[in-house]
């Protein structure tokens, strides 16, 4: 049963990402690679599908109950999502502020009616189809295609948590008193994580500001360190020739 689960979280955060893409391409006119992820998901898309099959499927045949019950489930997910990630990362990841009908603005109208059709389209109809598929799957072979799933997964979630805590510590280390190796180590590690920042900035526009503070701060503490290190040599200069 886990493995099915797994399985059904991974294709709906897959279905999830091709939405987010459907919509980015509808509204700015190009593809934008939404997620919080590198591979091409959307977990909380995966975790509200999964949550409507399990919570909503003996309901499945009063469409007025299912439509209600998926909006008040998936925006409370959207909801503890939003606050947990800026807790998590002290930023907002969206905001809907500008927006009626918004709660904090981390929900809104909005997005509420679209989960509620989503969540009866899942819950009638694409959950059984692909239990009926992946049912037809080979237990060992299932086994095998979750494993290399999760590993994928696993591995995928500490490298884009790796990159957005490093946004916030990269300069903490600068703020001793240094050396031509902390300079180097900070170039190093923006040129290495560049890729990474501009696909996380081009699916939350809110993270360009907290990059161009890092940036800031960076340069500035390269900054402080050449003037420390020719500090030093000057007043080496100067006892030497005492």
């Amino acid at each position: 049963m886990f493995y099915t689960y797994f399985l059904l979280f991974i294709i709906y955060s897959v279905i999830g990402w091709l939405l987010e893409i459907g919509f980015s391409l509808f509204e700015l006119k190009k593809i934008v690679n939404r997620g919080f992820l590198i591979g091409p998901y959307c977990p909380i898309y995966g975790a509200g599908c999964l949550l409507l099959v399990i919570l909503l499927s003996d309901y499945s045949d009063n469409i007025f109950a299912l439509f209600a019950l998926a909006i008040i489930i998936c925006s409370l997910l959207e909801y503890i999502t939003s606050w947990l990630m800026e807790k998590i990362f002290k930023l907002r990841w969206w905001d809907y502020t500008n927006m009626k009908f918004n709660i904090n603005g981390r929900i809104c109208l909005e997005t509420m009616v679209p989960f509620g059709i989503i969540g009866v389209i899942v819950v009638k109809y694409v959950n059984p189809f692909l239990l009926n598929l992946i049912n037809k799957i080979d237990p060992h072979t299932l086994t095998i295609i979750v494993i290399i799933l999760m590993s994928l997964f696993i591995i995928d979630v500490l490298i884009s948590c790796n990159v957005i805590f490093n946004l916030k510590t990269v300069t903490r280390n600068v703020t001793k008193d240094s050396t031509e190796e902390i300079k180097k180590a900070i170039h190093k590690f923006i040129h290495n994580n560049m890729f990474m920042y501009e696909r996380i900035v081009k699916a939350f526009p809110n993270m360009s500001k907290i990059i161009k503070e890092q940036k800031e701060k960076a340069k500035k503490a390269i900054e402080d360190i050449n003037k420390k290190a020719q500090k030093k040599k000057e007043t080496k200069k100067n006892k030497a020739k005492k």
